[in-house]
């Protein structure tokens, strides 16, 4: 054989392996759908989200026990944006991107969620976001599994107002000051002033990420507290500055039926960390607590404990959020056939699947669920203690009814409206929908 036929034989048998190398390559990864973890598991906001990572392990684990989706394993990806609101962006284009994802699980923050909408929006894929928020926003790539301010913060201070929640008549609206903290207590604001309390009766005060020194402001709030009128605290204080604070309140003698606070960041989880022989009766307002009697909310505690291999581990409001997330998608990608972004986006709108509190949670038009309220008694075993509900599911509203820039915006995503923030005034889709 001439050396120009051999140097022929051996560079097409070369370019055939690397053929059958590509192809075995892409079949590998084909071999699974990845799905993307983006939760801080350092840094302020870890003492809150390594939880829902943990869930979302567990539920994947799950699902490739029942056999995987459309005839494939699930593989998880996880990354640590570190609770660095711009690296959640950084990390969610590198799942998508580069770990090609079907679909991401994560964020808590709002400005953590805001980071990483361009994102989603540029590249065409799906974020599920599982944390209670101020609304104010409906992405189109985005469905928000937590808790619209209708589906929360409204509820709780409705119940504070009625005697049954004490009659509170001067509020203290205390945050974290990022966006969730401060939409949430604008619209809180307005509220309030729409149900006929005056100025002088409302205080709001934020602290940075992280905070620690709690003297000044529980005294602060002690001395508002002592004007004659029964005063609460509105809580929208998020991660680890929960725990000094919740300090600080026994230190200072604060107990519930003086001064109660509703907190909308504190669940089981928090409360893990804490004494909370001080705070028994102070509460917390979410959609579900892990002390709900029924036997799917059982069940899944079992699969916690065993999946952590730990009794005490509990379970929270997000991570049944997260549950929710994980079913609503496995539904419409089945139902749609393809993990394909359009088709799955298009798909989930109208599924329904069990929530943990005994009924079923529906995906509406606008990317938002439907959800009982809870308002919880924080008992001596760090649990809470059911002390009223809605009477039903409540449909989550994108954007406020007490907003003046908002009351006239809907948002529906279904063709033909296919808008995020339709003004009902004008006849007109703002834009992006977001």
């Amino acid at each position: 054989m001439s050396k120009k036929l051999m140097t022929r034989t051996a560079g097409l048998a070369l370019a055939s392996l690397m053929a059958s190398t590509m192809i075995g390559g892409a079949m590998a990864e084909e071999d699974t759908i990845k799905v993307g973890i983006l939760h801080s598991l350092s840094g302020t906001m870890a003492i809150s989200e390594t939880t829902l990572k943990d869930a979302m392990l567990m539920l994947i684990e799950e699902q490739n026990k029942k056999g995987g989706l459309l005839g494939k394993k699930l593989e998880a990806v996880v990354v640590d944006p570190a609770s660095d609101w711009p690296l959640f962006a950084e990390k969610a284009r590198e799942l998508i991107e580069v770990n090609k994802v079907s679909a991401v699980f994560g964020c808590w923050t709002s400005v953590s969620r805001k980071s990483v909408l361009p994102v989603f929006e540029e590249l065409n894929s799906v974020l599920f976001y599982p944390v209670q928020y101020e609304g104010e926003e409906s992405q189109r790539n985005v469905f928000y599994t937590g808790a619209a301010p209708n589906q929360q913060a409204i509820p709780a201070v409705d119940y504070l107002m009625s005697e049954e929640g004490g009659a509170v008549k001067r509020w203290v609206l205390a945050g974290t000051d990022y966006v969730y903290p401060r939409t949430t207590n604008k619209i809180l604001e307005a509220y309030l002033k729409a149900k006929g309390v005056a100025d002088e009766d409302i205080m709001i005060n934020y602290t940075p990420f992280g905070h620690s020194d709690w003297q000044t402001i529980v005294s602060d709030i002690k001395a508002f507290g002592s004007a004659g009128k029964k005063t609460a605290v509105v809580s929208t204080i998020n991660g680890d500055a929960n725990v000094p604070f919740y300090k600080e309140l026994g230190n200072a003698g604060i107990k519930a039926e003086d001064i109660p606070v509703v907190a909308f960041s504190v669940g089981e989880e928090e409360l893990a960390g804490l004494d909370t022989a001080p705070l028994v009766g102070h509460l917390a307002a979410w959609n579900y607590f892990q002390s709900a009697d029924t036997e799917v909310n059982a069940e899944f505690i079992d699969t916690w404990h065993a999946y952590t291999k730990d009794d005490k581990r509990v379970t929270n409001d997000p991570m049944e959020a997260s549950y929710i997330g994980f079913n609503m998608w496995l539904k419409a990608v089945e139902k749609a056939g393809t993990t394909d972004s359009d088709a799955v986006i298009d798909a989930l709108v109208g599924v329904s699947v069990p929530n943990l509190t005994g009924g079923y949670s529906a995906m509406m038009p606008n990317h938002h669920i439907t959800k009982p309220v809870l308002i919880g008694e924080i008992q001596e075993d760090g649990q809470f203690e059911t002390v009223w509900e809605t009477s039903g599911l409540v449909a989550g509203d994108a954007w406020s009814d007490y907003l003046e820039g908002s009351k006239d915006l809907i948002s529906d995503w279904r063709a033909p409206l296919s808008c995020g923030n339709f003004n009902t005034a004008t006849g007109k889709c703002g834009g992006s929908g977001s």
